[in-house]
């Protein structure tokens, strides 16, 4: 299941807008009136108040159950003696999808119904004061807004108000309809199926399902919709061992003489296959376009990277040499996108595929075996000492400025871009956790759209020097001071052998450290030798055949090693329990506020957070003084609790933080810290912005 809540309910005396007390009041971006069917209630009866809610254009308040994200609206009655307010009855919702997180809302004016029960001996006036607390949100910002109303009726025979008698009847037309027969449900291999009756289903134009509870059904998934001679099927992703035991919710049915709502509670039993309600497109496809332009601009991000950084950059300059033809320089664009591409959409298939049959997997997935470690270790220490001048891919150039100068083609574009993204797996941003985890919950072929995206951006820089003339007049010219320049971006290169050096220590321990190292030290023997056979012009098939075996053979040979027992990554100073399902709902259930965040020693991001905000002494004291638990998910290496633990929040990746606060709100911080941000999590009067 996707985070259950991204807004904390704030102590409002800091954080919230409040309202004097009156039937009515104006907001900063809410205006909410309460208002009674009867000016007259007559004692022993039942009336019914309304409060209207109407927030600013392109604002929305939510329904009892509002999602991934918000609040429920909250009232608080002060009332005579006697006198009975029931729960509030909320009209039939809709759908707002903002990067993949499903928000059951209303966009416009919406009542609330409260019906209250009337004492027999009740007379004089009855004064009703309400305090109401509720949650109004854009696709940017979310505000807590409050206020006291006050309404004092007069008792008497219970007559209809004139005045508010057009309002009730269309707001007891907006409430969803109770279902006079049974529904029934089925959940099957990871599937929820639904099975409600309704006559004329197949004129219906669109349907949603809203589950009064989070242990059913996975809200931003895609439902697909169906139906029989008299009944609509729902199918949608279910929660992970979902075992209800009936299941209760709101049906919105769009049709040509508008929505209505159906309100069923569903026994287990069977359910039907049913036909495509061709009109239907499920509302998380709505999510495709944004989290796309996520994708996107987090894959140009990418390019920034220590270990991509050097290769597009000698991409580029190879573009630059005299005489490069418009048609070749747009082919190798072309040609490096689809390397590219290929790479995120294979990964992304592979990721996909997994969190489809329940496996639990995330970007990066595959960095989680040592094997892949190595060998990415190996191929970096190949590229930093072929930028560093040891030796030249085309063994026929002795001189590394004419290799730089030398046309590549299609055929080295292509692989050159396979290689920048492979070696870019291990680095996420600030865009790509929220677009990836869209992904996973968007129709197969919009997500692999996604993964495809993040290739795309990736490659963008390449690709537009391709087709963009200017852009490539902008480079500079070849010349000797190449070489220096590839000597100086083999640096970066053999920093990431370093770096992935470190992962393989902590992911195989000291022998499998050792046994890379070896190879390491024969990869580099290899190439010395092929290095040495280019400048005497001779053959280095031998040599390149030693190297290339090093590559091959190493993976397997540390598959042969008994893998070491890790310890949970903790960080200095904050004293962080690991992480399991079992071991947070025992600390929530504490009471103690709990800062859970997920890292691994391959995350470039986790390691800079690590570094930076969360070694913070400011940040240490304010936890200590707050009381905040702290826990920590090591996903080095593959841990199905946190795979599960992470795709249920909609995110295909780390880092990721929650803050669960001592009211049982979960609030998601970016996936990069600051020390004033953590700080605020231990202030009793944070605000709405952490």
């Amino acid at each position: 299941m996707l985070m259950r809540r991204l807004i904390l309910w704030l102590a409002l005396l800091a954080g919230s807008f409040a309202a004097q007390a009156q039937s009515s009041a104006q907001l900063p971006h809410t205006r909410v009136e309460l208002v009674s069917d009867t000016a007259a209630p007559a004692p022993g009866q039942k009336f019914t108040l309304g409060i209207i809610m109407t927030p600013q254009p392109g604002w929305h308040t939510y329904w009892e159950n509002p999602g991934d994200s918000g609040m429920p609206t909250r009232a608080r009655w002060t009332l005579p003696a006697g006198v009975e307010a029931g729960p509030l009855i909320y009209p039939t919702p809709d759908t707002f999808v903002v990067a993949g997180i499903m928000n059951h809302v209303y966009k416009g004016e919406a009542t609330l119904l409260v019906d209250v029960q009337m004492p027999a001996y009740q007379s004089g006036s009855l004064p009703l004061a309400l305090k109401l607390d509720w949650l109004v949100c854009d696709d940017q910002l979310c505000v807590p807004e409050s206020a006291t109303l006050d309404l004092t009726l007069a008792v008497g025979d219970g007559t209809p108000a004139p005045a508010q008698r057009q309002r009730f009847a269309a707001a007891r037309e907006a409430l969803p309809r109770a279902l006079a027969e049974p529904a029934s449900f089925a959940v099957e291999e990871g599937r929820l199926r639904l099975a409600v009756p309704l006559a004329d289903a197949a004129n219906v134009k669109a349907v949603h399902f809203f589950p009064h509870g989070d242990d059913s059904s996975v809200f931003s998934a895609a439902q697909s919709i169906g139906y029989t001679n008299n009944a609509l099927i729902i199918e949608t992703e279910a929660v992970a061992d979902a075992s209800p035991q009936s299941i209760s919710g709101v049906l919105r049915v769009e049709r040509d003489d508008g929505p209505i709502g159906i309100a069923f509670t569903a026994e287990p039993g069977a359910v039907p296959a049913g036909q495509p309600l061709a009109a239907s497109a499920p509302p998380a496809t709505v999510a495709f376009l944004p989290a796309f332009a996520l994708a996107l601009a987090g894959g140009l991000l990418l390019n920034l990277m220590p270990c991509v950084f050097p290769i597009l950059s000698l991409k580029a300059l190879s573009l630059a040499r005299a005489g490069e033809s418009q048609r070749q320089a747009r082919v190798e664009g072309v040609a490096y996108t689809a390397g590219v591409v290929l790479v995120c959409v294979a990964l992304g298939g592979i990721v996909l595929l997994l969190a489809r049959t329940g496996a639990g997997a995330g970007w990066a997935f595959q960095l989680q075996d040592p094997r892949v470690i190595l060998l990415l270790m190996l191929l970096t220490l190949a590229i930093g000492l072929n930028f560093a001048g040891l030796f030249e891919v085309n063994p026929g150039n002795v001189s590394a400025g004419q290799s730089l100068a030398a046309r590549p083609g299609a055929q080295g574009a292509f692989w050159t871009g396979t290689l920048a993204a492979f070696v870019a797996t291990p680095c996420t941003g600030p865009f790509m956790a929220g677009a990836l985890g869209a992904a996973l919950l968007l129709p197969p072929a919009a997500g692999l759209a996604v993964f495809a995206g993040l290739g795309l951006g990736l490659a963008l820089p390449f690709l537009l020097i391709g087709f963009v003339p200017a852009l490539r007049r902008l480079l500079p010219k070849p010349g000797a001071w190449m070489l220096t320049f590839r000597r100086i971006l083999a640096i970066p290169m053999l920093l990431t052998t370093l770096a992935l050096a470190w992962v393989l220590g902590r992911q195989a321990g000291a022998s499998g450290l050792t046994l890379g190292l070896a190879f390491a030290l024969l990869l580099g023997l290899g190439l010395w030798w092929v290095g040495l056979r280019q400048q005497r012009q001779r053959p280095a098939l031998i040599p390149g055949l030693v190297a290339i075996l090093a590559l091959l053979i190493a993976p397997a040979a540390l598959a042969r090693l008994p893998q070491p027992v890790t310890g949970a990554v903790t960080t200095d100073g904050l004293n962080g329990q690991p992480f399991s399902p079992a071991a947070l709902t025992e600390l929530r259930a504490t009471g103690a506020p709990v800062f859970l965040y997920f890292t691994a020693d391959w995350c470039v991001t986790c390691k800079v957070n690590e570094r930076g905000a969360l070694a913070s002494d400011a940040v240490m004291q304010a936890f200590d003084a707050a009381g905040i638990k702290v826990m920590v998910g090591d996903w080095t290496r593959a841990n199905p609790d946190i795979a599960h633990f992470i795709a249920e929040r909609g995110r295909a990746g780390i880092p990721l933080y929650l803050f669960y606060g001592r009211d049982g709100e979960i609030t998601e911080l970016p996936q990069l810290l600051t020390v004033e941000r953590l700080v605020r999590l231990g202030t009793p009067s944070r605000s709405g912005d952490i």
